[in-house]
């Protein structure tokens, strides 16, 4: 039997307007949003709707804004639908959404840790010391050569593995730097400096990684309902027990976002649907395997398309 995997994004795809669609049209979003800005003291419903985009696209605002918006269009989509998924995963700040979704992190928890992750990460390097820059035309061996034939003693590496051919790299921004012009004359079709202040998935994220230890580990976890892939394993959770240890390694590991997709096909995964905002793990997961059905839910219109398909 054919399953469903319910995907969540990451950090990049926020933008000002998310869940304004759904606040019009479902009125208990509006519980939601009210529920994550109480447990952080922070009105997420008009950062999300009304901006501005200096504030929204803030580390430590847009990790609990767009952990809330996918929450808010995860309840549109059990409510309306009934879907709730087979197996879950999401990419780098995703995998919390999905944890929530599949019970383990209470969701104001999650906002909660979620804020703090955000404050850690701006915290453990200096406004521009840090860079990240999307790969796009190399393999992976030719970028882990790339990255240490660029860093010239500095820190350099992979930190997601999104599809084949897209592979972001990460370190201090003048290994970073180097690393996109050098890319270039070993023929990557294009080294594009992402617009983060933040290089995450690398060793410059530990500091960070041992704040974050600390908040998660004080947690009380529940079971899993659904299964959750990893992104550092690119496999399901073991159990409950391996959640902190594996979220806090995320934080200066590599996101396999390739492996898993990969991984949601060997578990029997025939659809997958986007839950929150934008449709960047759909354009992924189309380059991942075109074999895999992708539909996406943000807004009204798009809950009408997976109505549409009578799932």
């Amino acid at each position: 039997m054919s399953k469903t995997a319910l995907i969540f994004p990451g950090q990049g795809s926020q933008y000002v307007g998310m869940a304004k669609d759904l606040l019009e049209n479902f009125s208990y979003v509006s519980a939601v949003f009210e529920e994550a800005s109480d447990s952080i003291g922070i009105d997420l419903k008009r950062l999300s709707t009304c901006g501005p985009d200096t504030e929204l696209n803030k580390t430590a605002n847009t990790q609990p804004a767009i952990l809330t918006a996918s929450i808010a269009a995860i309840k549109v989509l059990d409510e309306e639908t009934g879907i709730k998924g087979d197996i879950l995963a999401g990419h780098s700040l995703g995998e919390y959404t999905a944890l929530v979704h599949s019970g383990v992190i209470p969701f104001t928890k999650a906002v909660q840790i979620v804020r703090k992750r955000g404050e850690f990460m701006q915290d453990a390097v200096p406004e521009g010391h840090g860079a990240m820059a999307a790969i796009l035309g190399m393999e992976s061996d030719a970028v882990a050569e790339l990255c240490s034939d660029a860093a010239e003693g500095e820190i350099l590496s992979a930190a997601n593995f999104n599809s084949p051919g897209q592979i972001v790299i990460a370190g201090q921004r003048s290994a970073v730097e180097r690393a996109a012009e050098l890319a270039k004359e070993r023929g990557a079709k294009r080294a594009i400096l992402l617009p983060v202040s933040v290089p995450s998935h690398c060793k410059l994220m530990e500091s960070a990684a041992k704040s974050l230890r600390t908040e998660i580990e004080a947690l009380n976890m529940g079971d899993f309902k659904i299964p959750v892939i990893s992104n550092v394993e690119a496999s399901a959770y073991p159990s409950t027990d391996a959640v902190a240890d594996l979220l806090v390694r995320q934080l200066s590991s590599p996101v396999k976002w390739d492996d898993s997709v990969r991984q949601l096909k060997k578990e029997g995964v025939s659809l997958a649907i986007e839950v929150g905002p934008g449709k960047v793990l759909s354009g992924l997961v189309k380059r991942i395997d075109r074999d895999i059905k992708i539909l996406n839910i943000e807004d009204a219109a798009s809950l009408k398309k997976i109505e549409a398909e009578n799932l």
